[in-house]
């Protein structure tokens, strides 16, 4: 139940804050907005700029650690863990909300503008 009522307040921030839609990305990763990459190897693709997945053991979030300012904020945020360009929450009331609602108005358009270039 507190996953569910978690990845529901993710869906109202990322989709306020972002100003797009959510979209599913594979069975469980909800994103919003995307961006296209290309490696140096040729290798490109689309992915989603900011979302969240709600996993059984934590909620992974997407995109939120690329943007200068992230380090800073994500050492205000509160009790979390990180991982191969994802920040892992085991729940909402672990955070400071207004933290992470910085990070995703940070981050959302640095991805876009910056990854995706």
């Amino acid at each position: 139940p507190v996953r569910r009522v978690d990845g529901l307040a993710l869906h109202e921030m990322m989709s306020r804050l972002t100003g797009q839609p959510a979209a599913m990305w594979g069975p469980s990763m909800v994103g919003f907005g995307a961006y296209h990459y290309r490696y140096a190897s040729g290798h490109e693709g689309d992915f989603l700029a900011v979302g969240f997945s709600p996993r059984r053991a934590s909620l992974a979030l997407y995109n939120l650690l690329y943007s200068p300012e992230s380090a800073a904020l994500a050492s205000e945020l509160g009790k979390h863990k990180t991982g191969a360009g994802c920040l892992y929450v085991n729940k909402l009331a672990d955070v400071d909300i207004a933290v992470l609602e910085n990070m995703i108005e940070l981050s959302y358009p640095y991805v876009v503008g910056t990854l995706g270039a």
